[in-house]
C-alpha cells in the first residue's frame, strides 16, 4: 500500500486493509478524505454508488477512536432506511472488531432485550435512524446525557436523501438538541452520491454550525471536468406500449443473468412481478408495502440466485446490497437524475463490466419523460438538492418533543437548544404561542412543558407518532396463517366486486378469507391469478421539475439524448412530435385556441409548481376551475392579446403562491399544532417555483389558432 494520507490510518486498520481485505491500496478518493476527516472537519463525501464512501469515512474515524482512545459510544452512523441500517452492521462489526470495539445496530425493528444490552454495554459505533434518535432523546428508559456523552462524530450516509425533504429538517433539528446534550460542537460528515450543489448540501448539514466551523467537499472524480460530463455506459431506450410488453422484453432478453427492475409505483411492481413468474422468470419483489420478513427473503434470495429478476420501487435505489448485478432496467423513467445515477451505479461492479440500464417506456409521457432526463444527464446536469422551505410543522413538533425530553423548558431559553439554527429563530414565536394557547404546552412560573392536548394528539404509545414526520396513509396488515406478508390499500377490502374478494401483494394472489376491521387486518389464502394491488387511494400523478419538463420541449423541438434508441423508440418520438407540433416553438411559448375543445392553454412547459404559480399570479385572465399540469396552465375563454398584455406586465411585479386547497393540510404532519394560516402558507410555498415562473414570464409569447 502506497503512503501519504495514509501514513495517519492507525497501523491495525491499515495492516487488516492489506491483509484481511486484500486491499493493494485505497483508491484515491478514500485517500483524499483521511486528513479532513482525522483532523475533525465537517465533510461531504462525494462519489458515484459503490465508490467506497462508507470505508473512507470508518477508516479514519476508527483511527481516530484509536488513537485519541474514545470511549463509550463515540460514532453515530445515520442512515435513512432501516434496510440500509441492516445491510451494513456486518461490515461495520468487521471494521470495527479489528480495534477491539463494537458496533450496534438501533432501530424500530431491534428487540427491547437487544436495546437494554445495548444501553448496558455501550458500543462505541451505533447504526440508527432520525427517528429511532428522537426516541432515545425522549424516552424515560434511556439516560440520553450518559449514552451520548462520549459522542464525538455523526456521520448521515445517503445525505442527500433527507436533505431534500422534511427528514431532512427533523435530523438537523435532532442534531442540534444532540449536540447541547452532549456539550461540545460533534464533527458532522455526510456520504453522498453526485449532486448538483454540493458546498450548499455541506453548509445545510452543518446547520447552526455553518460558516462557524471548519468544512471540506472530498469529490476529486467532479474536478475531472470531461469525465463529470461525459456519460459512462450502456444506455438504451425502448418504447414497448405496455407493461404486459415489457415483461415480455424483460423474459426474452438476458437470460442467465441477474437483472434488477425499477418500477415508479408499489402497484407496477406487483402486476409486473406477477407477469415475469407467468413466463417463467425467477421473480422477486421489494417495495415498501410488503412486510420486513418478505422483503428481506426476497432480496436475500435474489443475492444469492444468478439467473433471475428482482422487481422494486426506489427501495433498492440506495446502497442497499442484493449481490452482483448484471442488468438495471427501468420501466418509464425515475423522477430525478440522480436517481438514475443512483441506479446505473448498481451496475458495473465487476471487474470488465460496464454499468448499463434500458428504459422501457410504457406511453409517450414515459418515453418523452425518459428521453428528457437521459438528455439532461448526458450534460452533466444533476438536481441541486434543496430543503423545503418554512418548515413551521417541525418547528410545532421538535419544541414538543424537546419538552418531552427535557420534562420543563424556559419558555424564553428554547430557542438555546437550536442555536441560531434557521427556522428555529425569533420566527417561530408565534407557533410557541399557538401551542400553548391550544393547550398543547402549558406554562407556568416561565416554564413550558407537555400540555393536554399534545397528550390527546400525540400521546399513544408513549408519545411514538411525535418522532416520524410523515404521515402513513391507513393500510390493513395482509396476513396468511400468522405470516404477514405486508399491507394493501383499505379500498380494495370496500370496493364492491363481483365474486371472490382477491389481491395482488408479493408477485402472487390472495383470496380474502376474513377481515378484521378493529384490528385492520386482513386474512388470505394463497389463488391462482385475479388478485389487485392498489394503494394510496386514486393516487396523484408524479409532477416534474422546471428543467426537466423544459427537457422534455427540447425533446419535442428535436433534441436527442446521445443513447441507442431503437427503432421503436425512434419511431414513436417521431409521432410525439408530430402530435405535439403546435404546442412548442423554439423562440417562444404558445397560446393555443380552437383545436378539439374550447379551452385556452398557454403551453409554458415549465413544471407542475412553475405553472400553479403562474395560475395563482394571473387569476384575473386564468381558469379559475383548472388544475394545472407540467406543460400548461389553462387561460380564460375570451382572453384578448391585450388583456394578456396586461395580465403579464403586472404579473412581473409580483408573483403569488399558489392557493391551497384545506384538505391538502391533512397530508402536512403536526399541521394540527399550527394556527391555519400558518400551515396554508407552508403548503402554498413548497406548491411555489417562483424562479421557474419568473424565467417563463420574461419570454415572449404568441397565440395560435387551430382548427376544430
Amino acid at each position: 500500500m502506497t503512503q501519504s494520507a495514509v501514513d495517519r490510518l492507525h497501523p491495525i486498520v491499515v495492516h487488516h486493509i492489506a491483509n484481511t481485505l486484500g486491499w493493494p491500496d485505497l483508491r484515491p478518493f478514500q485517500k483524499e478524505s483521511v486528513v479532513p476527516l482525522m483532523d475533525g472537519v465537517d465533510t461531504v463525501l462525494l462519489a458515484p454508488t459503490a465508490g467506497g464512501k462508507t470505508e473512507a469515512a470508518c477508516f479514519p474515524l476508527l483511527s481516530r477512536m484509536a488513537r485519541e482512545n474514545w470511549t463509550g459510544t463515540s460514532i453515530l452512523y445515520v442512515c435513512p432506511l432501516k434496510a440500509l441500517l441492516n445491510s451494513l452492521l456486518p461490515r461495520l462489526e468487521t471494521y470495527t472488531s479489528w480495534l477491539g470495539r463494537t458496533a450496534a445496530l438501533w432501530h424500530g425493528d431491534v428487540s427491547q432485550t437487544r436495546r437494554k444490552r445495548i444501553l448496558r454495554e455501550r458500543p462505541e459505533v451505533l447504526l440508527t435512524t432520525p427517528e429511532s434518535l428522537e426516541a432515545m432523546l425522549v424516552s424515560a428508559n434511556v439516560d440520553h446525557r450518559a449514552f451520548f456523552s462520549g459522542l464525538r462524530t455523526i456521520v448521515v450516509d445517503e445525505v442527500h436523501a433527507f436533505a431534500g425533504d422534511d427528514r431532512g429538517w427533523h435530523l438537523l433539528a435532532v442534531l442540534e438538541r444532540l449536540q447541547r446534550v452532549v456539550g461540545r460542537p460533534v464533527q458532522r460528515i455526510g456520504l453522498s452520491a453526485t449532486v448538483g450543489n454540493p458546498d450548499q448540501l455541506l453548509a445545510w448539514l452543518q446547520g447552526a454550525g455553518a460558516g462557524k466551523r471548519a468544512s471540506c467537499v472530498v469529490a476529486p472524480h467532479l474536478r475531472d471536468e470531461s469525465r463529470a460530463l461525459a456519460p459512462a455506459g450502456d444506455v438504451q431506450l425502448d418504447h414497448v406500449g405496455s407493461l404486459a410488453n415489457a415483461a415480455t422484453v424483460i423474459a426474452a432478453l438476458h437470460r442467465g443473468e441477474k437483472r434488477l427492475v425499477f418500477c415508479e409505483s408499489r402497484r407496477q411492481v406487483e402486476e409486473l412481478g406477477e407477469s415475469l413468474r407467468a413466463k417463467g422468470v425467477t421473480t422477486f419483489l421489494s417495495h415498501a408495502s410488503l412486510s420486513v420478513d418478505e422483503r428481506r427473503r426476497a432480496e436475500e434470495a435474489f443475492a444469492q440466485a444468478r439467473d433471475c429478476v428482482i422487481v422494486s420501487t426506489s427501495t433498492l435505489e440506495l446502497g442497499i446490497d442484493v449481490g452482483d448485478l448484471d442488468r438495471v432496467v427501468q420501466i418509464d423513467a425515475p423522477g430525478t437524475v440522480a436517481s438514475f445515477l443512483q441506479r446505473l451505479g448498481r451496475t458495473g461492479r465487476r471487474p470488465g463490466t460496464t454499468r448499463n440500464c434500458l428504459f422501457l417506456a410504457l406511453d409517450e409521457d414515459g418515453l418523452l419523460s425518459a428521453a428528457a432526463l437521459l438528455l439532461l444527464w448526458s450534460r452533466g446536469w444533476v438536481e441541486p438538492v434543496v430543503a423545503p422551505p418554512e418548515p413551521r410543522h417541525i418547528v410545532a413538533q421538535q419544541i414538543l418533543a424537546l419538552c418531552l425530553q427535557e420534562h420543563e423548558v424556559g419558555d424564553r431559553l428554547w430557542q438555546e437548544w437550536w442555536d441560531g439554527l434557521g427556522p428555529f429563530g425569533p420566527s417561530a414565536e408565534p407557533i410557541v404561542r399557538h401551542l400553548v394557547n391550544e393547550g398543547y404546552l402549558n406554562r407556568d412560573d416561565g416554564l413550558m412543558f407537555i400540555g393536554p392536548e399534545a397528550e390527546q394528539r400525540f400521546g399513544f404509545r408513549n408519545f411514538m407518532d411525535l418522532t416520524a414526520v410523515f404521515t402513513a396513509a391507513p393500510e390493513f396488515t395482509v396476513l396468511t396463517g400468522r405470516t404477514e406478508i405486508g399491507t394493501t390499500d383499505p379500498a380494495l377490502l370496500t370496493d364492491e366486486v363481483a365474486g371472490p374478494r382477491r389481491l395482488l401483494l408479493a408477485g402472487r394472489s390472495w383470496q380474502v378469507t376474513y377481515i378484521d376491521w378493529s384490528r385492520r387486518r386482513c386474512y388470505v389464502d394463497p389463488v391462482e391469478g385475479g388478485g389487485r394491488a392498489r394503494w394510496g387511494g386514486a393516487g396523484l400523478a408524479r409532477t416534474a421539475s422546471y428543467e426537466l419538463t423544459r427537457a422534455v420541449r427540447e425533446v419535442l423541438l428535436g433534441a436527442e439524448p446521445p443513447i441507442t434508441l431503437t427503432r421503436r423508440a425512434h419511431s414513436a418520438l417521431a409521432q410525439a412530435r408530430e402530435e405535439n407540433a403546435e404546442f412548442v416553438h423554439p423562440d417562444c411559448t404558445v397560446i393555443v385556441r380552437g383545436g378539439k375543445d374550447t379551452n385556452v392553454r398557454w403551453w409554458t412547459w415549465a413544471g407542475y409548481r412553475a405553472n400553479a404559480t403562474l395560475a395563482a399570479t394571473l387569476a384575473g385572465v386564468a381558469d379559475p376551475l383548472q388544475r394545472p399540469t407540467d406543460a400548461y396552465i389553462r387561460l380564460r375563454e375570451d382572453l384578448s392579446p391585450d388583456d394578456w398584455k396586461k395580465a403579464r406586465s403586472d404579473a412581473a411585479e409580483c408573483l403569488c403562491l399558489p392557493s391551497v386547497d384545506a384538505r391538502a393540510l391533512n397530508g402536512l404532519k403536526f399541521s394540527a399544532a399550527l394556527p391555519d394560516r400558518l400551515a396554508a402558507a407552508t403548503l402554498a410555498a413548497r406548491l411555489a417555483d417562483l424562479g421557474g415562473a419568473s424565467a417563463v414570464l420574461s419570454e415572449t409569447s404568441r397565440f395560435i389558432s387551430l382548427r376544430a
